[in-house]
């Protein structure tokens, strides 16, 4: 778990300066990362964040249960689990099992 910004900005929209200061960190943290074989991005932001890191292009759409084909592995978006998300019922619980659910599945074709 990892985050493309360190801070909750207001109305939950980093400004660029913060998200450039911190992308070093996100940067370091995938490269630390061994054999990964999917990545599941929470929310717009982190999505598109970690596509431009991934050098994914052109830039995907995000949506809710987005999947993009890598080389070596899978992108996977899912809606933010906020409670701006959770208590609206934008995001419920069946939803994001359903994405850890593929997730999974991609990461482990052989396993039940």
């Amino acid at each position: 778990i990892t985050a493309p910004v360190r801070c909750a900005p207001p109305g939950n929209q980093p400004l660029p300066i913060e998200r450039d200061t911190c992308r070093p960190f996100l940067q370091r943290e995938l490269e630390l990362l061994a054999d990964v074989r999917v990545v599941v991005a929470l929310g717009g932001f982190g999505f598109d964040q970690t596509a431009k890191l991934l050098g994914i292009s052109p830039k995907p759409r995000f949506s809710h249960g987005a999947e993009v084909q890598l080389a070596d592995g899978h992108l996977l978006g899912s809606y933010h689990v906020s409670q701006q998300n959770t208590f609206t019922g934008r995001l419920t619980e069946p939803m994001l099992d359903a994405v850890f659910t593929r997730a999974k599945r991609l990461a482990w074709p052989d396993r039940p």
